[in-house]
């Protein structure tokens, strides 16, 4: 198979010709038809984010067809022990939902989606208590696992989800991490009724719709000067949109930070109102400057989102239908994910980058 490899930070992906995998008992072997890029994968390639044991196929957005399933029961301690609900009272987001998101086993040639959160050991504190995506021995795709920057992936039967019919399968593809991310998000932001979102790209551009659905008012701040951004962001019906070093026009109850940039983190603490909250919403960031106590005090509240649970995707993956979420593409074929990367950290487009594996 054709595979995007990572080999050492600082160097692009190479393309090599790899054996098709073999899943293990409670894997299964998925035929990638698409895989979104990430700036999850920029911290991986520049070693923000480091690789264990390279090298890596990267890619955590994964859309493809179930086209076989490993033979056999999964060992004790691959986190099967304990995930059921009726078993550890974690809620419908534990109970191994697999691809059908009932339980039932995924068929053959059923389209599935393969998110950053890869395996979690179904054991330790946090799984049995609903908090999954804190899990002390998770592997997440694309870093800790192959990820979908290739023909064939391997997954575990219980990370991956039955998507929406009616989304091809590159608008489907950011719904993974983009739109998971962005959903748990906007969950740690209480109820808001004005959002600000920093970072206008493919996260901040799905998250965008569901606030708007739900009744929220939202304001988009984008790289100073990134014009485009901005007329995108009013288009999918922000009520304001600047640039991130400018003041909102009026105080915010919540913001989210989709920009790795830690000097941003006092700018949005001073543009929410006593009380509210802002979430840091990637798994990297640059340090944070100091700031006076003045920008967090009277209440204000700042926290971060961490990967993403079952019940998270469960839940938004049954919501993007009904808002409906709609996804802005820019494909590359697989053979061009390093230019689709590098597009991504220049910022030449709008919404998210997507590799078609044909």
């Amino acid at each position: 198979m054709r595979a995007m490899v990572f080999e050492e930070v600082g160097q692009p992906l190479r393309a090599v010709e790899r054996p098709v995998p073999i899943p293990a008992p409670g894997q299964l072997l998925l035929r990638v038809h698409a895989c979104g890029v990430c700036r999850t994968d920029l911290h991986l390639l520049d070693g923000e984010v480091p690789i264990a044991s390279p090298p890596r196929i990267l890619g955590h957005q994964i859309v493809g067809t179930v086209e076989a399933r490993g033979a056999g029961e999964p060992t004790m301690g691959a986190g099967e022990r304990g995930a059921g609900a009726a078993e550890t009272g974690a809620g419908a987001g534990e109970r191994g939902a697999g691809a059908a998101g009932d339980g039932a086993p995924a068929a053959i040639g059923q389209r599935v989606g393969v998110p950053w959160l890869g395996w979690t050991c179904g054991e330790c504190a946090y799984c049995r208590s609903g908090r999954e995506n804190l899990c002390t021995r998770a592997l997440f795709t694309g870093r800790d696992l192959d990820g979908g920057m290739a023909e064939y992936v391997v997954a575990d039967e219980r990370f991956c989800f039955d998507l929406p019919p009616g989304y091809p399968d590159e608008q489907a593809a950011p719904l993974l991490c983009a739109g998971l991310i962005g959903f748990r998000a906007l969950r740690l932001c209480g109820d808001p009724h004005t959002l600000g979102l920093y970072g206008f790209g493919a996260a901040a551009h799905l998250l965008a719709q569901v606030a708007l659905w739900l009744g929220r008012r939202v304001f988009a701040f984008t790289r100073p000067g990134d014009l485009a951004a901005q007329a995108f962001a009013r288009e999918l019906g922000a009520v304001w949109a600047g640039g991130s070093d400018e003041p909102p026009p009026e105080p915010l109850d919540a913001a989210i930070l989709f920009a790795p940039v830690g000097t941003l983190v006092p700018l949005a603490l001073r543009a929410v109102a006593p009380g509210g909250v802002v979430v840091c919403g990637g798994i990297h960031m640059s340090d944070l400057p100091s700031f006076p106590y003045s920008a967090l005090w009277e209440e204000r509240v700042l926290r971060s989102v961490a990967n993403l649970t079952r019940l998270d995707a469960e839940e938004f993956l049954a919501l993007a239908p009904l808002v409906p979420v709609r996804t802005r593409v820019t494909v590359y074929p697989l053979e061009e994910a390093n230019r689709a990367l590098a597009d991504l950290r220049g910022g030449r487009f709008v919404g998210a980058g997507v590799l078609r594996v044909p």
